[in-house]
């Protein structure tokens, strides 16, 4: 026995001595430079994002001023640079592009105004002026601007509870466009200071969720235009406007079959033409100009028999004309203010959301990379400009965008030949829609909400991620039977709460080195990996040890400790020489930063350490810290609190004990 206990004598004045003269390496964990400080971290994000609008320029000093405002406004507004190459052949691609999504965005555009409780015409100018602003501004080729159903529902879901549009519809509109402009301020600021990893809040998973509720319950409210129905409630909820169907079919005389018969009999068409563009890429047009080519037909058959005589409801009249100013309308002073600007936030994430996934989707799929905070910046100043001329909120549409792609459009030309086209709708067009059925507006949304409902997409998410699938399950209940907003709320909860659940009780791996390498690994993934006798080698899975995760982390390593212990104990009693921990090392190579909370945790650790080895010899140390980790734990004396033992690597920590006497 005494002769054991020399030898953990040696063993202990073995690692002292090892950690007093540390090797080169630890060196160069030890004495590196101090990492930059908070201040130079915020100017440093500063300068990028001034940077990112100064082209590819190397620096201000490498540039006249004159060469530094080019390269600033090209990077800016992306037209100077590809206009400058821009060929025949484009024009023709892109004009043939912009024809048709032309001729999909005026009835969709007509059609989401309604749904967003607005006059037909304002779907028209939001197909206007924005795609002009983006096709200025906007980095990516393919993606196609104005009004989507889901930013439609949102906004008519959310300020009709301040204002009853059936009631007061200048009120209302009022208090759209006045949440347009705060949704492009939003949008814009969130680019300008490259705060777009906000958006990430709303996970994909949620997204997934919300997009499938918010259609059926769309698609639901368009049976009020499909079968003509007098009285519908204002609610978003299935229930409500399930009730509400139920109510107005028990009551004959509240709906018309004529409008049932027409706006079916053009859904089939389209729902038709829109699976035989799926089959045949070369009948992408097919898809692309049924919605206009029913309005045309459906309003040529109303006009020609009268069939508004006989209960059909139609549009009857549409203002025509270029966007009017709409300075006047915004209500800055309105006493819902404050719940205007929080619509605006919503309306102004999930635009964005859709627009920059959008494009990054193509953009990929093309070879070629968008920055998310300039795309931000580009559709939050589409949407202020928006707001001022009679616009609601706009943003890129998937399925607009994925006819423009198949109808190969080259650049972002395209925007500008289908807002040209849509401006000439407004100036010689908007008579002839007199006629045009309202069941065919609502057959055209309908129409459009099967490529937003993905069934795949959401079995996918249940594959991978449980946790992801809660969110979108959670998106798409919420917006299901409450609302659009207590939909976007659960989603997000949903996500906070996992986030915080990994970040407060994050995982740890036992490491061992794979066979005939000096890599560490953890044991239960690699089976092949051995632990090494007396020591515990422990891997925190987070990159932050703070307040919220400390003692947890602490109390798991002890609890590491203890089982390896009982384990080698057992190990013993079967014949086994005992083996008790001398050395837990800490692997901090997934920490990037730790705060006054997680070194006070790493302090109690050693101190535990050193009055729970049985002979007094547990130590600790710390192998492969990050920067901004060993530049604190030098600062807070915690470097020499545990006797220098800072390792570059694991296999260098464990050769510090392994190392003969």
């Amino acid at each position: 026995m005494g002769s054991s206990a020399q030898i953990e004598d040696v063993v202990v004045v073995d690692i002292e001595k090892k950690a007093e003269e540390p090797n080169e390496w630890s060196q160069w964990v030890l004495n590196a430079p101090e990492p930059p400080s908070l201040w130079h971290e915020l100017a440093g994000s500063v300068s990028n994002t001034i940077s990112r609008y100064q082209g590819k320029a190397s620096g201000p000093r490498s540039q006249s001023g004159p060469k530094i405002m080019v390269s600033f406004l090209q990077a800016m507004f992306p037209v100077l640079g590809w206009g400058r190459n821009y060929s025949a052949i484009s024009f023709r691609n892109d004009l043939l592009a912009g024809l048709t999504i032309a001729s999909l965005c005026i009835p969709q555009g007509i059609g989401y105004a309604t749904l967003a409780r607005l006059d037909p015409e304002y779907g028209l100018y939001t197909s206007a002026v924005p795609p002009l602003i983006y096709a200025m501004m906007g980095s990516s080729r393919e993606v196609a601007i104005g009004p989507v159903a889901v930013v439609s529902l949102l906004l008519s879901s959310m300020i009709q509870k301040l204002i009853d549009p059936s009631t007061d519809p200048l009120g209302y509109t009022k208090l759209v466009l006045t949440a347009t402009l705060f949704a492009g301020i939003f949008q814009a600021a969130f680019g300008l200071l490259r705060l777009g990893f906000l958006l990430e809040f709303l996970s994909h998973a949620a997204i997934v969720g919300f997009t499938a509720g918010a259609a059926i319950v769309i698609g639901l409210q368009q049976l009020k235009g499909l079968f003509g129905f007098q009285r519908f409630t204002n609610k978003t909820d299935v229930v409500s406007v399930t009730m509400s169907v139920r109510e107005s079919l028990d009551h004959p005389l509240q709906w018309n079959y004529l409008n049932v018969v027409l706006g079916c009999s053009f859904l089939i068409l389209m729902l038709i033409s829109r699976f035989l563009g799926k089959r045949n890429r070369k009948l992408f047009w097919l898809p692309a100009i049924s919605p206009l080519a029913s309005v045309v037909l459906s309003t040529l058959i109303v006009f020609l028999t009268r069939a508004d005589k006989h209960g059909v409801n139609i549009v009857k009249h549409v203002k025509g004309g270029l966007n009017p100013s709409s300075v006047h309308l915004l209500e800055l002073n309105s006493p819902y203010i404050g719940e205007v600007a929080k619509i605006g936030l919503v309306a102004s994430v999930i635009a964005l959301t859709e627009s920059v996934s959008v494009g990054r989707s193509f953009a990929s799929m093309r070879g070629y990379h968008i920055d998310g905070n300039k795309e931000m910046v580009s559709i939050g100043f589409m949407n202020i400009i928006g707001s001022f001329t009679s616009c609601y909120v706009a943003t890129g549409s998937f399925s607009r965008t994925a006819v423009n792609v198949a109808a190969g459009c080259e650049t972002a030309g395209s925007n500008i030949v289908m807002a040209i086209t849509v401006v000439i709708s407004l100036l010689c067009f908007t008579k002839l829609l007199y006629f045009t059925p309202t069941a065919i507006l609502a057959s055209i949304i309908i129409s459009a909400l099967p490529g937003l409902v993905d069934f795949n997409e959401a079995y996918r998410i249940w594959k991978l991620d449980k946790l992801d699938f809660l969110a979108c399950a959670g998106a798409f209940f919420g917006v299901l039977f409450s609302s659009v907003e207590i939909g976007l709320l659960v989603a997000v909860a949903i996500s906070f709460t996992n986030i915080i659940m990994i970040s407060i009780r994050p995982g740890t791996e036992t490491l061992g080195r794979l066979p005939e390498t000096d890599w560490f690994c953890d044991v239960h993934q690699y089976p092949m990996a051995v632990k090494t006798a007396g020591v515990l080698i422990i891997r925190v899975k987070s990159a932050l040890l703070c307040f919220a995760n400390a003692n947890f982390v602490t109390e798991r390593i002890m609890k590491l400790i203890t089982d390896e212990e009982e384990e080698e104990e057992a190990n013993e009693n079967e014949g086994d020489t005992k083996r008790t921990i001398q050395l837990v090392i800490i692997d901090a190579s997934n920490l990037m930063n730790i705060d006054t909370s997680g070194i006070a945790s790493l302090e109690e650790l050693h101190k535990s350490l050193v009055s729970h080895g049985k002979q007094g010899v547990s130590q600790l140390a710390i192998a492969n810290p990050r920067w901004q980790v060993i530049h604190k734990l030098k600062a807070a004396n915690f470097v020499r609190t545990i006797g220098g033992r800072v390792f570059l690597t694991v296999a260098e920590a464990v050769g510090c004990k392994l190392d003969p006497v």
